[in-house]
C-alpha cells in the first residue's frame, strides 16, 4: 500500500511546528516544586489584593465579578507567558487616591486613571524607551526602592495585625484589634507563628537540603526528616483556607446572601472630564510608581530570585495592554508588584503554573459567585491579610543584601528613607539618581584634579632639569 504524496505534502511540513507548539505549552506547565508549594505560592500576594479590591468594591462601586473574571485571565496569561509567578496586583496609587480624596473616584474616573497609565507604559515599551531606562539606572537606586517597598508592606502588615481595618481610608484604624475573637490577635499571632515553624526563614527548598546533605554527619536523620516535612507544608494555602472557613463562622448569613452567576459585561462610558480628573488625581501619582515597581523592580528580582532576566519592554506592554482592555468594562486597573513576586516566591512558587491556579480560581469565584463574592471578602480575617502581607514585605526587602560596599549601601539607605520618609518612590528615586551622579563626580572630579596636578608637577620638573640657556 502506498501513501499518497500529496497527503505527505500536505500534512508532514506541520509537525515540527506542531511539536514546537506542544514543548513550548508543556514547558510552561511544569512543576518546578511540589504542587502543594506551588499552590501555597499562589495565594503569596493576596495580602494586598483583597484588602484593595475589597475597599474599591464598597466605597468606589468597583464591579468585582468582572475585576476577578479579568485578573483572572490576566494570571493565566502572565503564567503562560513569563513561566514564572508573575504576580497581577492592584495599582495601590490610583486606590489610594479613589477612596482616601473627597470627593471619591468614579468607576469611569479609576478606568481613565489605570488606562491613562496602561498607555504610558505601552507606549514607553513599544519605543524601547523602558530597557534604555531598566539599563541606566543604577542598581543601588533600584534596591533602595524595593526595600523601601517592603519595609512600607512590612509596616502596613503589623498595622493590620494590632488594628482594625478602615475601609474608608485604605488604611488601618486606630482602634486596637481585640486579643480574642474569630480576626483577634490570637488567631493572628497563631498564624504567624504557623509559618515561620512550617517555612523557616524562607529559605530555598533546594539550598536547604543542600545544607543539610553537608552536615549529615552532625544532624541526626530525624532533624532531617522534621526539616524536610516542615517545608513541605502548604502554609499560605491553609492560612488562607482558614480565613475562607472563619468568613462563614463570623456570619452564617453568606450563605443567604450568595447569588450565582457573574454580573453583566458592559464597555464604560468615560467623558472628557473623567479622564481628565482621572489623569490629574490618579494616574500621574501612579506612572512612576508603576515604571519603578512595576516593571524595573520587577525584572531585578526576577533575576535574583529565579536567575531569569526579563524584558523590560515585555514586562511594560504586558502592564499597558491588560489594561487597556479591561478598564473599558470596569475592571479594577492592575500592574505587576514585585512585593507581590517575592510573597509568591516566599511561600513556595517557582513556576508560572502558580499563578495559572490563582487565576482559574478567580475566573471560578467570578464566574460562579459575581458581586456576591464581596460578602465572604467583607468578613475575611484582616490580622491573617496582614500575616501573609508582612512575609511578602519582608522577602521583598532582603532582596537589598547585595549591597555589599558601603557607597552601594549609602546610596540605597538614602534613597529608602527619603522614599519612606516623603511616601513616594518617585521622590526617593530622583534623590537616589542625584546622590548616584554626585559620588561618581566627586570620584571624577578627584581623579581629574589628580591627573592634572602630577602633570603639572611633572612638567615643572621637566623645565626645572631642562638646561638653561646663557
Amino acid at each position: 500500500m502506498t501513501l499518497d504524496p500529496i497527503m505527505e505534502t500536505t500534512t508532514t511540513p506541520l509537525l515540527p511546528g506542531d511539536r514546537s507548539r506542544c514543548g513550548w505549552l508543556r514547558r510552561r506547565l511544569r512543576l518546578k516544586n511540589p504542587l502543594s508549594s506551588e499552590l501555597s505560592g499562589a495565594v503569596g500576594d493576596l495580602g494586598t489584593f483583597i484588602p484593595i479590591v475589597l475597599t474599591l468594591t464598597l466605597v468606589s462601586n468597583l464591579d468585582l465579578s468582572t475585576t476577578l473574571i479579568f485578573t483572572g485571565f490576566y494570571n493565566i496569561a502572565t503564567g503562560l507567558l513569563f513561566d514564572i509567578p508573575m504576580p497581577v496586583q492592584p495599582m495601590k496609587s490610583i486606590a489610594a487616591v479613589a477612596v482616601s480624596e473627597s470627593p471619591h473616584l468614579t468607576p469611569s474616573q479609576i478606568a481613565a486613571a489605570g488606562a491613562s497609565t496602561a498607555a504610558t507604559l505601552l507606549l514607553l515599551g513599544a519605543t524601547g524607551a523602558m530597557s534604555f531606562l531598566y539599563n541606566i539606572i543604577p542598581l543601588p537606586v533600584v534596591r533602595g526602592v524595593q526595600l523601601s517597598q517592603g519595609l512600607q508592606f512590612a509596616f502596613t502588615a503589623i498595622k493590620y495585625v494590632r488594628f482594625n481595618y478602615d475601609t474608608a481610608t485604605l488604611k488601618p484604624s486606630s482602634s486596637p484589634r481585640i486579643w480574642l475573637g474569630l480576626d483577634g490577635l490570637i488567631l493572628a499571632l497563631a498564624a504567624l507563628l504557623f509559618i515561620i515553624l512550617s517555612t523557616g526563614s524562607g529559605n530555598d527548598r533546594e539550598a536547604e537540603d543542600g545544607d543539610l546533605a553537608e552536615t549529615s554527619s552532625n544532624e541526626s536523620q530525624s532533624r532531617r526528616r522534621r526539616l524536610r516535612l516542615l517545608s513541605s507544608i502548604p502554609s499560605a494555602l491553609i492560612v488562607f483556607a482558614l480565613g475562607l472557613v472563619l468568613c462563614f463562622i463570623r456570619d452564617p448569613s453568606i450563605f443567604k446572601d450568595l447569588k450565582f452567576g457573574p454580573s453583566k459585561f458592559h464597555i464604560l462610558r468615560i467623558s472628557w472630564d473623567d479622564w481628565k480628573i482621572g489623569f490629574l488625581r490618579a494616574a500621574i501619582p501612579q506612572i512612576p510608581l508603576s515604571v519603578l515597581n512595576s516593571v524595573i523592580a520587577v525584572c531585578k528580582l526576577s533575576n535574583d530570585l529565579f536567575d531569569k532576566e526579563l524584558s523590560a519592554t515585555t514586562v511594560s506592554i504586558s502592564v499597558g495592554v491588560m489594561n487597556l482592555i479591561g478598564c473599558w468594562f470596569g475592571a479594577m486597573p492592575v500592574c505587576h508588584g514585585a512585593g507581590g513576586l517575592a510573597g509568591q516566591y516566599r511561600f513556595g512558587a517557582r513556576s508560572g503554573l502558580s499563578v495559572i491556579f490563582l487565576g482559574i480560581g478567580k475566573l471560578i469565584v467570578g464566574l460562579v459567585f459575581g458581586n456576591s463574592f464581596v460578602r465572604i471578602l467583607s468578613q475575611f480575617p484582616i490580622g491573617i491579610l496582614g500575616v501573609l502581607l508582612l512575609f511578602a514585605g519582608i522577602e521583598l526587602a532582603m532582596a537589598s543584601k547585595d549591597m555589599n560596599s558601603k557607597e552601594d549601601s549609602f546610596i540605597m539607605l538614602v534613597c529608602a528613607a527619603v522614599s519612606m520618609t516623603g511616601s513616594s518612590a518617585a521622590l526617593g528615586f530622583g534623590c537616589g539618581v542625584v546622590l548616584y551622579l554626585l559620588l561618581k563626580l566627586r570620584t571624577l572630579d578627584c581623579s581629574s584634579v589628580t591627573l592634572f596636578s602630577r602633570s603639572s608637577d611633572e612638567s615643572q620638573v621637566d623645565s626645572e632639569a631642562a638646561p638653561r640657556d646663557v
